[in-house]
């Protein structure tokens, strides 16, 4: 079956960055969209960024543009995402997800497939 295993997330300073990293197996990774999503406590899970099967288009919520990056080796099976200028909103479990699709799919509801999550802290 398709297992999905997040790492990366962690303690770091406001101003600071990771690097989550998604490992897929069970799967045809480049026949899969791929989009990262969070969990605030005490709020619905949300997108962060989204990216197609080639990664030749990707899609962030506003609230991450310009500072998180999104990206995937298909020959790893791997999706990244690069988060900088973190700040204490960016506090949150990030999960991996996992769609059948070759389009870009921002629709949480679209993906069958998830990470257990990692939890990211921003200390200020």
């Amino acid at each position: 079956q398709v297992q999905l295993t997040e790492s990366g997330g962690g303690l770091v300073q406001a101003g600071g960055s990771l690097r989550l990293s998604c490992a897929a197996s069970g799967l045809t990774f480049s026949n899969y969209a791929m989009g990262w999503f969070r969990q605030a406590p005490g709020k619905e899970r949300g997108l962060v960024a989204t990216i197609t099967w080639s990664g030749g288009r990707t899609y962030y919520a506003d609230s991450v543009k310009g500072r998180f990056t999104i990206s995937r080796d298909n020959a790893k099976n791997t999706v990244y995402l690069q988060m900088n200028s973190l700040n204490s909103e960016d506090t949150a479990v990030y999960y991996c997800a996992a769609t059948r699709s070759l389009l870009l799919v921002t629709n949480d509801r679209a993906y069958d497939a998830w990470g257990q999550g990692t939890q990211v802290t921003v200390s200020s």
